[in-house]
């Protein structure tokens, strides 16, 4: 387990909206989480990191209300997640989460219309509003060509791409990504993070887990490393990060360098031979 107290770098943000409190989760007798908390700075992008089977999807997982809290609670507004109704929850958190699947048979635009399903009710069917959403979708997330393609005949990225706009379709406040730059080339990778980028800057909360530390470094307005299910720091990317963080949370002998364009750091390993 990771030793000594996390570092923790508040940013002067609003209130938090989304907050986990000593949660503890695993997986049937495995424990991942054990008395886990966060808080997910409102109006932020966090990017949260660490090494393989950290725990950070499971993470993100317990935030999203898809895996359930033995102990402890996750909260929105206060309020306990499990006991909102699914729609409630759905209205104001969505997930894109690893490996998402299709159900046989369908077209992307339909697909992406299930974003839809939150805003739908008994007296509120289906309007011009929820198609704008999907058009608006389907065009920032660059699928519009694919609209009426089967989603089973896409490549990976092009999959990947899709599943981004059933989250822009449903239009929710917090926005949670799991490695959602998989499948994607480099140049695909860059045009995802700058939208989720685009949507923080216009009010959204973003939150992502990223193995790339270069493209982690370089979006995150707020940085969470974690190491063998715990929170070893969190905050400012600039401020947070060193050389010695970066050995103790991956074992790996490294430089930082700058990033001339975006004055983030950049991880360079020492060479032992």
């Amino acid at each position: 387990m990771a030793e000594g107290p996390p570092r923790m770098i508040t940013p002067d943000t609003p209130t938090p909206r989304l907050r986990a409190h000593d949660i503890t989760v695993g997986y049937g007798k495995t424990t991942i989480l054990e008395n886990l908390s966060i808080d997910i700075p409102t109006g932020e992008f966090t990017v949260i990191v660490g090494p393989n089977a950290c725990g950070k999807s499971t993470l993100l997982r317990a935030l999203a209300r898809m895996l359930p809290t033995g102990t402890g609670s996750v909260t929105l507004d206060e309020v306990p997640l499990v006991s909102l109704a699914p729609k409630e929850v759905a209205k104001q958190l969505s997930l894109l989460p690893q490996s998402p699947h299709a159900p046989d048979g369908i077209i992307v635009e339909d697909l992406i219309a299930r974003g839809r399903y939150p805003h739908q009710g008994i007296f509120r069917q289906w309007s011009t509003s929820d198609q704008e959403a999907v058009d608006r979708a389907m065009k920032r997330a660059n699928v519009t060509d694919l609209a009426d393609r089967f989603v089973s005949e896409l490549s990976g990225g092009q999959r990947q791409r899709v599943w981004v706009a059933l989250v822009l379709a449903q239009q929710t406040p917090i926005v949670l990504l799991d490695e959602p730059t998989t499948y994607l080339d480099i140049t695909h990778q860059v045009d995802v993070l700058n939208l989720a980028r685009d949507l923080q800057r216009d009010g959204v909360t973003i939150v992502a887990v990223l193995h790339e530390l270069t493209l982690a470094f370089r979006y995150a307005t707020n940085l969470v490393m974690m190491k063998e299910g715990h929170i070893v720091g969190t905050g400012p990317v600039t401020e947070l990060v060193t050389a010695d963080l970066i050995a103790d949370v991956y074992g790996l002998d490294c430089d930082l360098i700058t990033d001339p364009h975006s004055g983030r750091p950049i991880v360079v390993p020492v060479d032992q031979n």
